[in-house]
C-alpha cells in the first residue's frame, strides 16, 4: 500500500516527530496527528506543554535514582516505608510494578539499566557505586535483587552479590515465580506480589 502523501509541510513534520515514538508507525502516526489538529488550540497547547514541563522540571531522586518532582522522591521520603530495606530494579517501569503489587514497604535502588557487554553496558554505566555509598552510610539490613530473570540481569545480580558481600546484610532474591528469561514489568501484579513476599537468599551457585 502507497503512503500517504502529505500536502502540509507542517503536518508532515508533526508525523515525523509523532512517528519516533516507540511502537508507532507513520500510519498510526498521521491518525493521532489528525486527531490533534481536531482539537481545539489551547488543548493541544495544553497537550505539548506537558511534555515540555515534564522534560525540563522532571528530577532524579539523589538518593534512589527514581523519577521525582522534587529532589527526594516521595517514597524515600515517607516515615512510613522500611528504610532498612532497599529492593534493587533495573529501570523506573519496575518500581511501578512492584509499587502496584501493594506487597513491598521498603524503599528502591534503580541501576538504569543491566551489565549488557553486547549492548556496551558496564558496571561503570550503572548507579551501583550510589548503591553502595546508601549501604555503607545508611542502616540497611536487606537488599533485595527485583532484577529480571535474563542472562543480563541475572549477571547483574551475581556482580552485586559479589560487592554487597563484604557488608553485614541479608542479600536476597525475588521468588521464582517469574520464569527465567521474563521481564518484570510484564509480569502480572499477583505474581510479582507473590515473588517479593515469598523472597529467598541470594544463591551465586
Amino acid at each position: 500500500m502507497s503512503e500517504n502523501k502529505i500536502s502540509s509541510t507542517l503536518l508532515s513534520d508533526a508525523v515525523d516527530q509523532m512517528s519516533r515514538l516507540p511502537g508507532i508507525g507513520r500510519k498510526t502516526a498521521l491518525r493521532l496527528t489528525l486527531f490533534l489538529l481536531k482539537q481545539s488550540k489551547e488543548e493541544v497547547r495544553q497537550f505539548g506543554q506537558a511534555f515540555i514541563n515534564m522534560r525540563e522540571e522532571l528530577n532524579y531522586c539523589e538518593i534512589c535514582n527514581n523519577i521525582s518532582d522534587l529532589r527526594t522522591c516521595p517514597i524515600c521520603s515517607d516515615p512510613t516505608r522500611n528504610h532498612s530495606l532497599i529492593c534493587v530494579v533495573e529501570n523506573i517501569l519496575d518500581v511501578m510494578s512492584i509499587e502496584n503489587t501493594r506487597q513491598y514497604d521498603g524503599l528502591y535502588h534503580v541501576l538504569g539499566g543491566v551489565i549488557s557487554p553486547i549492548d556496551g553496558v558496564g558496571p561503570g554505566d550503572l548507579k551501583i557505586n550510589s548503591l553502595l555509598d546508601r549501604v555503607q552510610t545508611s542502616r540497611v539490613s536487606e537488599v533485595i535483587m527485583a532484577l529480571s530473570t535474563t542472562m543480563e540481569g541475572e549477571t547483574t545480580s551475581f556482580y552485586l552479590f559479589r560487592k554487597l558481600a563484604p557488608f553485614d546484610l541479608r542479600i536476597s532474591v525475588i521468588a521464582r515465580g517469574i520464569n527465567f528469561g521474563d521481564e518484570l514489568q510484564y509480569t502480572d501484579e499477583v505474581t510479582l506480589g507473590r515473588s517479593i513476599k515469598n523472597r529467598q537468599p541470594f544463591n551465586p551457585e
